[in-house]
């Protein structure tokens, strides 16, 4: 029986510098996962709209799923949406959803009480911006309450030791990367972390 992966993110895990093609379609193809991609540019994990991570999560419709990945969005950094704090409670009502804190606990929390089923979230790769860092910061300190994984690019020193040459074919600016950036780069790092929560 095929596993299924739901990957629910933005631009980066759309594919947007890649024709629609991220990480998460080359993994799944190869692995032949099951894959349910909710990947919509521009929106913010925070609720600050219709097309926000916590309402399209909602929206994703299927009984059951072996893993759930989820992406740290840029987006939120990109316009200053506040950081809010690690709660007390595993209670969904409490959260503030229009903080990133509270957006990811809600995901969390949705996830755990709908699919059952273990969740990671992962981050974009190192670029400037102080507010990006402060939200893997506070990812940390929520990975660590859920005991969930970070696939962590941003602080992997693998990715921030790669050449120039390499770094402008993978990347078509900061956030985005290219099918060979997708394809040589990341797939390759985040297919672990995945073989790894799936059958280990």
């Amino acid at each position: 029986m095929s596993r299924r992966i739901i990957f629910l993110g933005s631009s980066v895990t759309y594919g947007s510098a890649a024709g629609g093609i991220s990480f998460a379609d080359l993994i799944c193809e190869k692995n032949g996962f099951d894959m349910i991609k909710e990947a919509v540019s521009g929106t913010t994990l925070a609720d600050t709209d219709e097309q926000s991570y916590v309402r399209r999560l909602r929206q994703i419709d299927c009984e059951s799923a072996d893993l759930f990945i989820c992406q740290l969005s840029t987006n939120d950094a990109a316009q200053g949406i506040p950081l809010g704090n690690v709660s007390d409670t595993r209670n969904p009502d409490a959260f503030d959803v229009n903080t990133v804190a509270g957006a990811i606990e809600y995901i969390l929390a949705y996830v755990t009480e709908k699919w059952h089923c273990p969740m990671a979230f992962y981050t974009g790769t190192r670029f400037d911006s102080e507010a990006y860092a402060e939200m893997v910061s506070l990812l940390e300190q929520i990975a660590e309450k859920w005991n969930i994984r970070i696939i962590d690019l941003w602080n992997e020193p693998a990715f921030q030791s790669v050449s120039p040459a390499d770094y402008s074919r993978y990347m078509e600016d900061p956030v985005h990367p290219t099918l060979a950036g997708y394809r040589e780069w990341w797939a390759p790092y985040i297919e672990k972390y995945i073989l790894e929560m799936l059958y280990d």
